[in-house]
């Protein structure tokens, strides 16, 4: 089956008239469905320009043996994307047999994208070109997102961001925001007030964002949009299902089977801050996740040691005073990580377990250590044991998936392959 094949499958579905009546009809993916000549050719220019994302520059014979597309198609595509500037010709290559190569590479100023990271510590933006490198980056902690300050801070960025780019603004394609659903929950446990939690449930922030800017506007819960940038520019590339655990100030996570993110019937798979720690019982109700493997815990650990809190998430953590409160968190953490690995993996059946976190690379290196010897406590019977691996993104997860959302939106061949919810 060639690529082209697929495009049924790719394209979206349309509504139904709100108007007319529902009718007894079979379930929507059992109806054919056509694809026209542009649809088509439009799928087989992203075949093309996945094909290169995913191995580099490629000479046209190379591009046609991986997409099963012939050399005549190939040739039309490459001249059409080179035109449009999102394809440039490298040098010839040669000293082969037959004629020299040319290999084509994707521009990185072909298109660009902005993420946009609101969590509980801080907010981030990052510029990210055709190629997924990060051109422009800016951050703004906080102790929590007052929304009425933070939001003009939003446009004030973006916008000089965007100002930034000179001429190539025009190719600026789309804006990634990566949030939590629910930004003010567990205000009690973080010492807020409810007025301060009201405030973002009152917040549309996908309209709020999209009312700043011409491009249109992604969004995706903060720790699945950092699941998407591990699936498409990390672990994702060789391992095609995992779940994704990521470390921050609440704990949280995602989902991908089979090389795509699973969502979820609400768009929230992979919501482990919430997974119980023990069996529920009339001694009250059982501790969650997050309250052993996010890093605000640490923080309080810290402070009550008159210890700087921020220090959770660099490499003074390991050192010094903190050295001894981070073990004793990390031991914590990891027991309530293992037998959140050992239930995924009993309903899942995953490949591995991808953990990552706004921490320092050493200290996500000892969290794995120890949770992999926690793994060792319990009785595998029946299951087939998950590897523990860990992430290859960092701090900037959550806004380079969001970031990565509009690119993918507008370039690559699977439409369903992230997340796409309303606010």
């Amino acid at each position: 089956m060639t690529p082209a094949e697929t495009l049924p499958n790719a394209l979206p579905h349309t509504p139904a008239d709100p108007g007319t009546a529902p009718k007894e009809a079979a379930p929507a993916v059992l109806r054919p469905r056509g694809s026209n000549h542009v649809g088509m050719r439009q799928f087989n220019e992203r075949v093309v320009l996945q094909a290169i994302r995913l191995n580099g520059s490629l000479p046209k014979a190379d591009l046609a043996r991986l997409t099963g597309l012939t050399a005549q198609t190939i040739g039309l595509i490459t001249t059409r994307l080179e035109d449009d500037g999102l394809l440039i010709r490298q040098d010839r290559v040669r000293g082969r047999i037959g004629q020299p190569s040319v290999p084509m590479a994707l521009n990185p100023d072909g298109a660009f994208s902005l993420g946009i990271k609101i969590g509980r510590r801080s907010a981030d933006w990052l510029l990210v070109d055709f190629t997924g490198a990060v051109r422009v980056r800016e951050s703004l902690p906080y102790d929590f997102p007052d929304a009425a300050a933070l939001i003009p801070q939003v446009q004030l960025r973006m916008r000089a961001i965007q100002d930034g780019m000179g001429a190539l603004a025009q190719r600026l394609v789309g804006v990634g925001v990566a949030a939590p659903f629910n930004l003010g929950g567990w205000h009690k446990m973080l010492g807020l007030p409810q007025s301060v939690s009201d405030q973002w449930n009152q917040v549309d922030l996908l309209a709020q964002v999209q009312a700043m800017t011409d491009v249109p506007v992604s969004f995706a819960k903060d720790t699945q949009a950092a699941c998407v940038a591990e699936l498409v520019a990390g672990r994702g590339r060789d391992v095609k299902s995992f779940l994704y655990l990521f470390v921050d100030t609440f704990v949280g996570g995602g989902l991908v089977l089979n090389s795509h993110l699973h969502a979820g019937i609400h768009g929230n798979a992979g919501a482990v801050a919430s997974l119980p720690l023990q069996v529920a019982s009339g001694a009250g109700v059982p501790e969650q996740l997050l309250a052993h493997a996010s890093l605000w815990e640490l923080e309080q650990h810290f402070k009550g040691a008159g210890l700087e809190p921020t220090a959770a998430y660099d490499d003074r953590a390991l050192g010094g005073a903190y050295a001894a409160l981070t073990g004793a968190w990390i031991a914590s953490a990891a027991q309530g990580l293992a037998q959140c690995v050992v239930s995924g993996t009993a309903f899942l059946d995953l490949d591995a377990v991808v953990i990552d976190g706004s921490f320092s690379r050493t200290m996500l290196l000892r969290l794995i250590d120890e949770t992999t010897r926690a793994l060792n406590n319990y009785n595998w019977e029946g299951m087939w044991p998950a590897t523990v691996i860990a992430g290859s993104i960092g701090s900037d997860a959550r806004a380079l998936g969001g970031a990565l959302l509009p690119l993918h939106e507008n370039f690559a061949p699977d439409r369903d392959l992230f997340l796409k919810v309303t606010a």
